[in-house]
């Protein structure tokens, strides 16, 4: 019986944690989202420098990300198409 009670604690912490990572997340995409200069600063963290048409272009493609029941376009492949090798 000593050792289940630690266990327990364990599982309900592990699962806990989760969600408030989630949660905690989700308020961050959504703050950002709303925040062009947030937006920003991160993508310069990640190494790339985004004009005004990609950030737009960033900031839709998250908005439409965050819509509940709807499933993103895939995007169009460029490059070469091997067809027939």
């Amino acid at each position: 019986m000593n050792i289940a009670l630690p266990i327990i604690t364990l599982v309900v912490g592990l699962i806990g944690g989760f969600f408030i990572g989630v949660y905690y997340l989700r308020r961050q995409m959504t703050t950002m989202q709303n925040d062009p200069e947030m937006l920003q600063k991160v993508a310069k963290q990640m190494g790339y420098n985004l004009n005004g048409k990609q950030m737009q272009r960033a900031q839709q493609m998250m908005k439409n990300q965050n819509q509940p029941g709807r499933m993103p376009a895939p995007a169009a492949r460029k490059g070469n198409n091997r067809k027939g090798k």
